[in-house]
Formats: structure tokens, C-alpha cells, sequence
């Protein structure tokens, strides 16, 4: 069972995760809105952060996986958070200049 696992069920994932994350690169290239592209950019490092945990239980290294896509997430809700902040700034921007 566990070759099975190690050998089938795992790259399955991983291959599937990938899939997906081609979905989100397609919101992100043919976004109509800045939105829509940063929606697709946070859905694709999701999928990073899954695949970084597929590929520790891969490895037998869960521990050291989890803690990289930790410190990954925390980089993703930062950026996010500081593009979210500078359009608000934009839209005051506009919205003073009207």
C-alpha cells in the first residue's frame, strides 16, 4: 500500500494541483481587472503552498516542508496586503482628482 502511494497517488496529486494552478494562470494573464489578476495570483501560491506539502510527504520530510510553506504563506499575505493597500491609495488618488 504505501508504494502505492509513494508511487501513484502522489504524483496524481501533484499533477492535479498543477492542473489547477494552470486555471489561475489563465485568470492572471487574461484578468480584465487588476483584481482578477491578483485573485489568480494568491489561488496559484495556494497551490504552491499544497505542492510544497505534497512533495514533503513525498520526501518523509513533512516537518521541514511545512515550516518553508509557512514562511511562503506569510510572504503571500504580506505582498497581498501591501497590493491591496497601494490600490486603495490609487482609487483615493482618482477619486480626489474628480
Amino acid at each position: 500500500m504505501k508504494e502505492f502511494f509513494l508511487t501513484g497517488f502522489i504524483p496524481g496529486v501533484g499533477v492535479g494541483i498543477a492542473l489547477l494552478s494552470a486555471a489561475y494562470l489563465y485568470r492572471v494573464l487574461r484578468g480584465p481587472t487588476i483584481f482578477d489578476r491578483m485573485l489568480g495570483l494568491n489561488g496559484i501560491s495556494t497551490k504552491v503552498i499544497l505542492l510544497l506539502l505534497v512533495i514533503g510527504t513525498a520526501n518523509g520530510r513533512v516537518g521541514m516542508f511545512v515550516d518553508i510553506a509557512l514562511g511562503y504563506a506569510l510572504l503571500n499575505l504580506v505582498g497581498s496586503l501591501a497590493i491591496a493597500k497601494y490600490l486603495e491609495h490609487q482609487g483615493d488618488a482618482l477619486n480626489a482628482m474628480d
